[in-house]
C-alpha cells in the first residue's frame, strides 16, 4: 500500500511529512498511514501536468497511441483485482463481492475510453456554409489540465470515471481521492507508472479536500474540475472555478424516487427496493431512498419489505456471506442516526432498522424502513446517504409523479409496472437524469450519467463523459481567389 504521493511519475513525501490515518470501519482499527498533501503538493502537481500537457506528448499523440496506456492501465488492475479488492474493502467497508465488481468495472472504463480514443483519430466535422467563398471544419482537441477531486463511495471507481476519458481526450490530470479512502486510487499511480505513462500525465494527491482539494481548485493554470460529492461542496467548487471561468463538471446529491405500481410482481419489487437503498450501505449518489407504492399492493408490500430486510447479513466485508458492511467512517455514521433520530421526532415510525448493536467495534446501522413521515419532513426531502428507505402509499399515476418529481434533486429515478405502455409514459414524466424501468441502479459505462436540478451540471460516462475533457475548435479557410474588397477597392 503506498503512503506517497504520485507527482511527476516519482513518489515524493509531502514537504511537511504530514499523514493521515487510514481506519477500517469494521473494526475502527489504524491499519495504515497515507502522505497528506497541502498547498505546495498541489502546486506541483499542476505544474507537472501543466508542463505535460504544454511541451510533453501526450496531448500529441494519436488516439490509438493514448489507446495503448489506457489497455495497458485496464489489464493492471484485472491483474490486481483480489489485492485492490481487498483493500478497498477495509478502506471502504463494502461487502467483499461488491469491491470485486466495483474494481472490474474500474477495468472495463478504461478499455471503453480506449476505443473511444481511437476514435477521436481523424474526426473532421464538414460544415456546410452559406458562403462558398470558404470551407469550415470542426475538429475537436483535449481541453487542458484537469482535476478530478472523487468521494468515497467507490474511490477506485469514481477515479476512473475521470481519469480515463480525461486521458483519452488527451488531457493531463490531477486526482485527489478523498482522504477517508484513498488507498486504491493512489494504486492507479503505480498501475499508471507500469504502464509507462508519461511523467506528469496523471498525478494523485491523497490530503483534505479543504486545504489541498482547495488549493487544486483556486489554482489559475488548472483548466477544467469535475467533482462527484455533495451539492454544498460542488456548490462552492463552482463559485470559485468562475473566477477563472474553468470548465466544471459535477455530479451531486439526490433523493431519488422508486414508484411500484399495483400490479407489480411483489418478488421482484422488494429485491430491487432493497438492491436500490442497501447496495454499499446505501451509501450511492442515486439510491432511490423514496419509495411510492400504489395503495393497494402497499400493505402486503411494506410487510414483504420489512421481513426480508431484517433477513440481509450484517458484517465485516471480508467475511463470506456479508451483505451489508459498516458505513465509511464514525463521522457517516454518527449523520445517518442523527437522520433516523430527526425523522422520528417529525412524526415517523421505524418499522425496522436503525442503530445496531450486534458488534462492539464498527460503524453500523442496520437496513432501515420508515414510514409515515411527511412530505415536508427531513427525512422525505434530505439526502441521507445511508441504508435507510421511506416509503409511502399513492392512490393514482398522477399523484405518483407529482410526489416523484416534487424534489430539488433529479438524479435517478424508477418505475416498476407490468404495464410496459404506464412505464414508459412515467419515464417520459420524470424529471430525472436516469430513469430506471423495473430495476433500480444498473449502471453501465456506455450510456451517461449525470442530474438534472441540484443533481448537477454535465454527464460523465459514454460518449458524454469523453466531452468533458474536449474543447471544440472551427477551422474556416477562404478559398477563392476573389479580392474581399472591403477597404482595399
Amino acid at each position: 500500500m503506498q503512503n506517497k504521493l504520485f507527482i511527476d511519475g516519482q513518489w515524493v513525501a509531502p514537504t511537511d511529512g504530514a499523514m493521515l490515518p487510514v481506519i477500517d470501519p469494521a473494526t475502527e482499527k489504524v491499519f495504515h498511514h497515507i502522505a497528506e498533501a497541502g498547498a505546495a503538493e498541489a502546486d506541483a502537481a499542476v505544474e507537472a501536468a501543466r508542463e505535460a500537457f504544454d511541451n510533453g506528448p501526450w496531448p500529441r499523440l494519436s488516439g490509438k497511441e493514448r489507446a495503448k496506456y489506457l489497455r495497458s492501465m485496464a489489464q493492471g488492475i484485472r491483474d490486481r483485482l483480489p489485492e485492490l479488492a481487498r483493500m478497498e474493502t477495509r478502506d471502504n467497508g463494502k461487502p467483499l463481492p461488491e469491491s470485486e465488481w466495483d474494481i472490474a468495472d474500474a477495468a472495463g472504463c478504461f478499455d471503453f475510453y480506449a476505443d473511444q480514443a481511437e476514435e477521436l483519430d481523424g474526426e473532421v466535422e464538414e460544415v456546410k456554409l452559406a458562403d462558398a467563398r470558404f470551407v469550415s471544419k470542426v475538429v475537436r482537441e483535449p481541453l487542458g489540465v484537469a482535476v478530478a477531486i472523487v468521494p468515497w463511495n467507490y474511490p477506485l471507481l469514481m477515479a476512473s470515471w475521470k481519469v480515463a476519458p480525461a486521458l483519452a481526450a488527451g488531457c493531463t490530470m490531477i486526482l485527489k481521492p478523498a482522504e477517508t479512502t484513498s488507498l486504491t486510487a493512489l494504486e492507479l499511480g503505480a498501475i499508471a507508472e507500469a504502464a509507462g505513462l508519461p511523467n506528469g500525465v496523471l498525478n494523485i494527491l491523497s490530503g483534505k479536500g479543504s486545504v489541498v482539494g482547495q488549493a487544486l481548485v483556486e489554482h489559475p493554470q488548472v483548466d477544467k474540475i469535475a467533482f462527484t460529492g455533495s451539492g454544498p461542496v460542488g456548490s462552492r467548487i463552482m463559485a470559485e472555478g468562475a473566477k477563472d471561468i474553468k470548465r466544471i463538471s459535477l455530479e451531486l446529491g439526490g433523493k431519488s424516487p422508486f414508484m411500484v405500481f399495483a400490479d407489480s410482481d411483489i418478488d421482484k419489487a422488494v429485491e430491487w427496493i432493497m438492491f436500490g437503498i442497501f447496495w454499499n450501505q446505501g451509501q450511492v449518489c442515486s439510491a432511490t431512498s423514496r419509495v411510492l407504492v400504489e395503495a393497494p399492493l402497499y400493505p402486503k408490500l411494506l410487510a414483504r419489505l420489512v421481513e426480508e430486510a431484517g433477513k440481509i447479513r450484517m458484517g465485516n466485508g471480508l467475511d463470506e456471506g456479508t451483505l451489508l458492511g459498516p458505513l465509511v467512517n464514525k463521522g457517516q455514521y454518527e449523520d445517518v442516526l442523527r437522520h433516523i433520530d430527526r425523522a422520528v421526532e417529525q412524526g415517523a415510525t421505524v418499522a425496522c432498522g436503525g442503530k445496531y448493536e450486534g458488534f462492539d467495534k464498527g460503524f453500523w446501522v442496520a437496513p432501515t424502513i420508515l414510514t409515515e413521515m411527511a412530505l415536508d419532513s427531513d427525512a422525505w426531502v434530505e439526502e441521507i446517504f445511508g441504508p435507510v428507505v421511506c416509503i409511502r402509499p399513492f392512490e393514482t399515476e398522477e399523484e405518483a409523479i407529482r410526489l416523484a418529481n416534487d424534489s430539488r434533486f433529479g438524479l435517478a429515478a424508477a418505475v416498476m409496472s407490468a404495464d410496459d405502455e404506464r412505464c414508459e409514459r412515467v419515464a417520459a414524466a420524470l424529471r430525472a437524469g436516469i430513469v430506471w424501468i423495473n430495476c433500480s441502479q444498473p449502471t453501465f459505462t456506455e450510456a451517461p450519467w449525470g442530474g438534472y436540478k441540484q443533481s448537477g451540471i454535465g454527464r460523465e460516462l459514454g460518449r458524454w463523459g469523453l466531452d468533458n475533457y474536449l474543447e471544440t475548435k472551427q477551422i474556416t479557410r477562404l478559398v477563392s481567389d476573389e479580392p474581399w474588397g472591403w477597404y482595399l477597392k
